[in-house]
């Protein structure tokens, strides 16, 4: 996904606001959606696209850091710009602790937000980037049976004893078995060495503390 097919998420239960704001951004070229209140954009938002929020610090309900923690949880490929006409340092300190990209007072220049927003549409891609790699090489790992997955994890967290016949003496199976299980990961992860592999597991955190012994 590029940085203009990213969209921006106006949440801020002024009316007013929420028309001003995207008039001007539509005006820039931005795709742009509207919403009331926190839970209206977490009902709508289905986690799919990129994009920057420009999230009013003061929602009623759900705050706008509420709706951040929500956001940080779910993991998805957003980048939030507050807006507040009454937050002090304390939120915004924490605000920027969260991963706000920035922490605006009302009333303040357009032209500054949109900045912000092209800073911000930039981090929501990199972050989709990345969450497309690290569902790619999951799948890949979903792909291997149990007794793959024991190999992959013990090749991982004993690298130096990654032949055939030490991984076989660990788990109790003959170095020939171990090299046709070596044989069939390969070509599930689509790797070609042991140093590919180990650096795809890498992408994933895989956890050693499972599926051994």
């Amino acid at each position: 996904m590029s940085k203009s097919e990213a969209r921006v998420y106006v949440v801020d239960d002024d009316q007013d606001i929420r028309s001003s704001l995207s008039r001007a951004l539509k005006k820039r070229g931005m795709d742009v959606e509207t919403y009331g209140s926190a839970q209206a954009f977490l009902d709508a938002y289905d986690g799919s696209t990129a994009g920057c929020v420009v999230l009013d610090y003061g929602l009623p309900k759900m705050s706008g850091l509420d709706l951040q923690d929500q956001l940080n949880k779910g993991g998805y490929p957003l980048a939030v710009i507050f807006i507040t006409g009454h937050g002090g340092v304390p939120e915004s300190v924490r605000a920027m602790k969260a991963g706000a990209v920035d922490f605006l007072e009302k009333p303040f220049r357009q032209s500054v937000l949109a900045e912000l927003i092209d800073k911000a549409l930039q981090v929501a891609v990199d972050k989709h980037s990345r969450q497309r790699v690290s569902n790619d090489v999951k799948a890949r790992f979903g792909r291997l049976t149990e007794r793959e997955r024991q190999i992959v994890v013990h090749m991982i967290a004993n690298p130096a004893e990654v032949s055939s016949k030490e991984v076989g003496n660990s788990l109790g199976i003959s170095p020939r078995t171990v090299d046709h299980h070596r044989a069939r990961i390969f070509e599930k992860l689509e790797v070609r060495t042991l140093v590919e592999m180990l650096n795809l597991a890498s992408k994933v955190k895989l956890d050693t503390r499972d599926h051994t012994g």
